[in-house]
């Protein structure tokens, strides 16, 4: 699991993860969010991803109290490995592991959201488990997202 040390190292995968989408990031408002998710187990976890010994994706997982399971559920906010170490099956060991840590701390499900043509995200989450519901993610801001903070 990632610790205040590895911010740094998150917040760089982070701008990342977002220039692939043609998203800016702002890192001291995402340094901080690094830093709050980190520092307490009860909002989630992070696992940061090494291939051959550096940094080289992330998972950040997120909980919540779910009245429809009347119990915790989690929700995978952030699955990336750099470009360079895809194919390599980083992106197999954090769900698992955050399937064990939701089993640990008592959570009813786990739950991601992808894009409508994300395919290989899609591929990856089937692989681990996850199905579509049939549902849709609808979403109204109350505040500005990441990208645009600052």
């Amino acid at each position: 699991m990632a610790t205040a040390d590895d911010v740094p190292a998150l917040v760089a995968l982070m701008r990342a993860f977002y220039a692939e989408s043609g998203y800016p990031l702002p890192e001291g408002p995402a340094a901080r969010t690094f830093a709050v998710l980190v520092a307490d187990p009860a909002l989630g976890r992070v696992w940061l991803l090494e291939a051959d010994g550096a940094p080289a994706g992330y998972l950040a997982m997120t909980v919540a109290f779910s009245m429809e399971h009347g119990a915790t559920r989690a929700f995978v906010d952030d699955l990336f490995v750099l470009p360079a170490a895809r194919g390599r099956g980083l992106a197999a060991a954090p769900p698992a592991a955050a399937r064990a840590d939701c089993a640990a701390r008592g959570a009813h499900a786990m739950y991601v959201e992808v894009g409508p043509d994300d395919d290989g995200a899609r591929r990856v989450y089937a692989r681990a488990g996850f199905e579509d519901t049939g549902r849709v993610l609808l979403a109204r801001a109350l505040a500005a997202p990441l990208h645009l903070a600052e």
